[in-house]
C-alpha cells in the first residue's frame, strides 16, 4: 500500500465506524456495492456525505465546551446536513449550526437541536427502537419502485426526521408509514423531491 493511500483508507474506515457503518467494513465491498446500487446519490455524493459528517463532528469536538455540554448528531444526505440532539444554550446551538454551515460541500443546514440538557442513554435507546420500527414500516410500503433504503431515518426525542432523494408519492408514502409507528411524536420531512 502506498503512503498516499494509507491515510485515505484510514480516514474512510474511521468515518464508517463513526457513522455506524461498521457492518459495511466487515461485510466488504459486496455490502457497499449493494447500497450504492439502490441509492439515488452518486458514489461521490455518498463518500462526500460521510466526509461532511466527519468534518463537522471533528470541528464540534474541537470547539471549547461543545462535547462536554451537548449531545449533537450530524447527518448529511446529498450535502444537506441535519443537526439533531440537545444543547443547553442558544449560543451552543447556534455555534453548532455555524460550524456546520462553514464546512465545505454543505448545501444547507437544518438545525433541529433542542434547547435542553443532553438526553439520557435510555431516551437515546428508545429513539433507536423507534428508528428500527420506522425502517421496518418502510419495508411494508406498497408503491411501485419504492425502495425503503433510499429513505434516511433519524430519530431524536421521539421526533422522526426523514431524508432522501424521493418523488412526492414516495415521500408521502414514507411519511404515512412512519406515522403508524408507536412512539413517534412528530415527523419532519427533509426530503429533496425529484418531481
Amino acid at each position: 500500500m502506498t503512503k498516499r493511500r494509507k491515510p485515505v483508507i484510514l480516514i474512510l474506515a474511521a468515518q464508517l465506524v463513526l457513522s455506524g457503518c461498521a457492518p459495511l467494513i466487515v461485510g466488504g465491498a459486496a455490502a457497499t456495492g449493494a447500497s450504492v446500487v439502490h441509492d439515488r446519490r452518486t458514489t461521490g455524493a455518498i463518500v462526500e456525505d460521510q466526509a461532511i459528517e466527519l468534518r463537522i463532528k471533528s470541528a464540534l469536538a474541537r470547539e471549547p465546551g461543545m462535547s462536554e455540554q451537548t449531545h449533537i448528531n450530524v447527518t448529511s444526505y446529498n450535502g444537506i446536513v441535519l443537526l439533531s440532539g440537545e444543547a443547553p444554550t442558544e449560543q451552543l446551538r447556534s455555534r453548532a449550526a455555524e460550524i456546520a454551515r462553514q464546512s465545505k460541500k454543505v448545501r444547507r443546514v437544518h438545525n433541529e437541536i433542542s434547547l435542553a440538557a443532553p438526553s439520557s442513554m435510555m431516551a437515546r435507546s428508545s429513539d433507536s427502537v423507534i428508528t428500527t420500527r420506522v425502517k421496518g414500516a418502510l419495508l411494508k410500503v406498497k408503491l411501485a419502485d419504492f425502495d425503503p433504503s433510499r429513505v434516511k431515518v433519524v430519530t431524536e426525542n421521539g421526533t422522526v426526521f426523514l431524508m432522501g432523494l424521493v418523488t412526492q408519492a414516495e415521500g408521502n408514502a414514507a411519511t404515512d408509514a412512519a406515522r403508524q409507528v408507536s412512539g413517534v411524536q412528530r415527523i419532519v420531512k427533509l426530503f429533496e423531491y425529484l418531481d
